[in-house]
């Protein structure tokens, strides 16, 4: 099938279903193209009634997540990465929180919206996460993809979650791709004031900050970093992924301050 002059491949009439590390589809086309092929795919469950029709809510597609993350974990640890799966994380202080994160190394996040869900938090979730992570997908039940599709930007993955007699099955619309929007402020608010401070010794800026509010520490590690997201996101992911003794479903800017 081809849109706007853009090839955009199908798997059987539908979306691959990811057994492992998801194909890569090309960017979904843009509206009014994309608008013909969602709406055949959300036909039945909004018209139609069918007996293979199931609703999916939010406990039966964070089941179908965290596996497939954990097959994923278990592939980057068998290749030597150090690797951690953070569900509910916390980001801007803990003031709106992502389903599932995957760190290692790269911030992948995971947002998770039901059949049974609304898209209200959307437009300000799309905001929040994408000041934060490098990619990030969205995990959908049919009955919202049409309107969910024009609420995320291109660059956002889409996993589809399809509930039959046979379980939850997660199939894939679109590969997320890197972020170019992080902001270094929102990226640093993942840090705990120890880790911030550890952070800003080795860059021998740390005077003076010890028993400032926890904010002048993040605006001065903007500072250093708004230039080199790279490094900063290294420490980062670093800092995550060797805590002991932690809860990984605490929201993480309300920790360790």
């Amino acid at each position: 099938m081809r849109f706007g002059g853009k090839a955009f491949p199908l798997a059987s009439a539908s979306f691959q279903v990811i057994l492992g590390t998801p194909p890569s589809l090309g960017a979904v086309p843009q509206a009014p193209y994309i608008d013909e092929l969602v709406l055949r795919w959300t036909h039945n469950f909004n018209g139609e009634k069918s007996q293979q029709m199931f609703s999916t809510n939010d406990l039966m597609i964070r089941s179908a997540l965290r596996s497939f993350l954990e097959n994923e974990k278990k592939s980057y640890e068998n290749n030597g990465h150090k690797v951690e799966i953070f569900e509910e994380l916390g980001v801007q202080h803990g003031s709106t929180r992502i389903d599932y994160a995957i760190i290692n190394g790269i911030m992948c996040g995971y947002e998770i919206k039901s059949d049974r869900d609304t898209l209200d938090r959307l437009p300000g979730q799309v905001r929040e996460f994408s000041e934060v992570f490098d990619k990030l997908t969205l995990v959908v039940g049919k009955r919202h993809l049409y309107h969910a599709i024009h609420e995320i930007p291109e660059w956002w993955g889409i996993l589809l979650a399809k509930e039959s007699a046979a379980g939850v099955t997660l199939q894939s619309m679109r590969e997320p791709q890197q972020n170019i929007h992080q902001n270094a402020k929102s990226i640093a608010r993942l840090l705990w004031r120890k880790e911030a401070l550890k952070i800003l010794e080795a860059q021998n800026e740390v005077c003076g900050l010890r028993n400032k509010p926890r904010e002048h520490i993040y605006t001065k590690l903007e500072d250093i970093f708004s230039s080199d997201l790279k490094t900063l996101k290294k420490y980062v992911s670093s800092a995550l992924t060797s805590r002991e003794g932690w809860r990984l479903d605490q929201p993480l800017g309300l920790c360790g301050d």
